[in-house]
């Protein structure tokens, strides 16, 4: 064997071009391990697996509206205890983005945000664009729509929520057009220069 053969192969005795030809196709079965990594980081608390923000806000329709103006991705579901607003966004520190942005645009509403990450719940109140006291997870369940600890505990999913009859309304559907009609038609809504809004 002459020193450039030899330097051609790998460790193991194969060529360059067999090294190659092996790894053909490889790229196309990672692609299928996507909803593994998603599935990983939800395991390790890099993105929470789930997150809703609770509302005192009578319709589904009315808070999608209002996360349309927050630039707020979600499912909104409505319930005799409040519209509650299923976070598609779980990256980071997303949710609470979600929460501080909605309470920021809409002044004076006062929102709970509930995130499981890695199996751990947390709940706080957001007002003002300003994170305030923590709420124990089984009280504030206690308190709202039961489907909500089934979602966040994962005993249920966006289908299973629509399989059960639940109504969702999704943020993204609805145009800035149709939001601000939605809102006008729920509330004495006003919107200052600085387009921040106000229910009152």
């Amino acid at each position: 064997m002459s020193q450039n053969e030899s330097d051609a192969q790998s460790p193991d005795g194969m060529s360059d071009e067999e090294v190659a030809k092996a790894l053909e196709g490889y790229e196309a079965d990672f692609k299928d391990l996507d909803p593994f990594t998603s599935e990983l980081g939800g395991i390790l608390g890099d993105k929470a697996k789930a997150a809703v923000i609770v509302t005192p806000l009578g319709t589904p329709d009315l808070l999608a509206a209002f996360c349309v103006l927050a630039d707020i991705s979600a499912w909104c579901v409505g319930s005799p205890k409040g519209a509650v607003a299923i976070l598609k966004n779980l990256e980071g520190s997303s949710p609470e983005s979600a929460a501080k942005d909605i309470t920021v645009v809409v002044s004076g509403l006062s929102v709970v945000l509930a995130v499981n990450r890695a199996d751990k719940m947390e709940a706080h109140l957001w007002f003002n664009g300003e994170e305030g006291d923590e709420f124990s997870p089984p009280i504030l369940f206690m308190s709202i729509a039961d489907f909500v600890e089934d979602y966040m505990i994962g005993a249920t999913d966006i289908d299973g929520l629509r399989t059960a009859g639940i109504d969702l309304v999704d943020s993204g559907s609805m145009s800035r057009g149709e939001a601000l009609k939605i809102i006008s038609q729920h509330t004495n809504f006003n919107a200052g220069p600085d387009g921040q809004a106000s229910v009152e």
